[in-house]
């Protein structure tokens, strides 16, 4: 453990016992808002994340990189003027989990001046893309035969752009006058995965990133949330950072070694060649059960297409974008702990070490689950936050929950506007509402908290958004 992480390790430790002054661990809860026009200031910052030849991609159990399409960046700014410092970063990778993400936090806390709970690090969930989880990777190197989950000395160096990147933003910060906030109906990319079921219920195929089976494609979308929003900051009239949110896997095809911010980074990529005095962060919503599956074959051509719809869809709704002068900003936190799914166990080490003639993706995701039965025993909760500015709400949740949770955090504030980041802390892989569980399917056996985790994630969000 690095001695960032070590630290806020304690910290956390002592949360749990109850003897800080935020309370007991499961609703620990932190707020700090300031008012008044002018005071505001933001410093974007981006840097370099793509991993070098040979690294691991999603965990290690597909094609390691053998090539590029385009890189991988992180994103992100500090803002100025309500309290410490706030960060918020988005990351072309796959996930960031457990410790690996309480590093993240604390290097980023570090390098602004400000505590780890005043930062939230996402990601946008790209495959062919790193995947990092210190515990993890500890527990399956011990298999000599399994391929390393990720390189620590990338990762490392990753930590040190991101703060020497963060400090030069600082230097370049800008006043923050004005927000606002937009809104486009992205059409022909979300569809639900989980559509295909027998008379009971129960999810008989999945619908995947890419999908070429024709009755799979032919059902309905299914529950999605059609709509990308975008919130922008702006310095008297100038647009000077973008954030734009959006809920679907953000896969086109992946697994063959070519690193790619695929079809939503593309989009944000071209948005910012035509925009260069504006940072453009792009964040995926709650997508644990969301895909461009019917509308993908997995083919070039149609991450082209899709490349094109987000493309729109994020013109789209900057064309809505209507500044009003920045007087309000608060910044929330919740902390949660929710018990590991009680059918993990056992089970997940004895997967871990099985023979070596089971497949290397069904040997390495046991290490996950093992990661995250010892963050419980630990006592490491998970942080979730909230950014509000105005009557815009901009929510940072771990993992990859189902899109309903999405559409119930909006229904909280009907009068306001509600941006979900999904794909903080990938501790808990998915995240399935309750009546999910009984229906099976990838992601309930992927899903490593026990179902009530609905009730401490949903009282959560409402908490954040009251």
């Amino acid at each position: 453990m690095s001695e960032i992480t070590r630290r806020e390790f304690l910290h956390h430790s002592a949360l749990a016992a109850g003897t800080t002054a935020l309370g007991p661990a499961l609703h620990a809860a932190t707020s700090d808002r300031s008012t008044g026009a002018g005071e505001f200031r933001i410093a974007p910052f981006r840097f370099d994340v793509t991993p070098p030849k040979g690294h691991s991609l999603c965990g290690g159990w597909i094609k390691p990189v053998s090539d590029y399409d385009d890189s991988l960046e992180a994103i992100g700014f500090t803002l100025l003027g309500a309290g410490a410092p706030i960060v918020v970063c988005v990351v072309d990778w796959t996930g960031i989990l457990n410790n690996a993400h309480v590093a993240w936090r604390t290097a980023l806390a570090t390098a602004a001046g400000t505590t780890p709970d005043r930062v939230a690090v996402q990601c946008v969930h790209q495959h062919n893309a790193p995947l990092v989880c210190f515990d993890a990777e500890e527990k399956a190197s011990r298999q000599r035969d399994l391929p390393p989950i990720f390189d620590r000395a990338f990762h490392q160096r990753c930590l040190e752009s991101g703060q020497a990147a963060l400090k030069a933003g600082l230097k370049k910060a800008r006043a923050v006058t004005q927000i606002a906030h937009g809104t486009a109906r992205i059409e022909q990319v979300a569809s639900n995965r989980r559509m295909a079921r027998d008379a009971q219920g129960r999810v008989t195929k999945m619908r995947g990133s890419s999908t070429r089976d024709p009755e799979l494609r032919a059902l309905p979308e299914g529950p999605i949330d059609p709509f990308l929003k975008t919130v922008a900051f702006f310095d008297r009239g100038e647009k000077i950072a973008a954030c734009h949110y959006y809920a679907t896997h953000p896969m086109s095809y992946y697994g063959d070694g070519r690193v790619s911010s695929d079809f939503c980074g593309l989009a944000r990529k071209r948005l910012q060649a035509e925009d260069a005095n504006c940072t453009h962060l792009y964040f995926t919503g709650c997508a644990g059960n969301v895909t461009a599956g019917k509308y993908n074959d997995g083919s070039p051509a149609a991450r082209v297409q899709l490349t094109e719809r987000m493309y729109r869809g994020m013109k789209a709704a900057e064309a809505d974008l209507q500044p009003v002068a920045l007087r309000r900003v608060e910044w929330r936190t919740q902390e949660i702990q929710p018990p590991p799914n009680p059918a993990l166990g056992l089970g997940a080490l004895e997967e871990l070490v099985g023979k070596p003639r089971d497949g290397v993706v069904f040997r390495l995701r046991p290490a996950f689950k093992l990661a995250s039965i010892q963050r419980y025993e630990r006592k490491i909760p998970f942080v979730l936050s909230a950014l509000h500015l105005n009557d815009i709400s901009l929510l940072h949740l771990p993992a990859e929950p189902f899109v309903e949770y999405q559409l119930q955090a909006q229904r909280l504030r009907p009068k306001g506007v509600v941006a979900v980041a999904a794909y903080g802390d990938g501790g808990p892989w998915y995240i399935p509402t309750r009546r999910e569980f009984p229906s099976g399917g990838y992601e309930v056996e992927y899903a490593f908290w026990e179902p009530d985790a609905e009730d401490l994630l949903a009282g959560a969000i409402q908490r954040l958004l009251a």
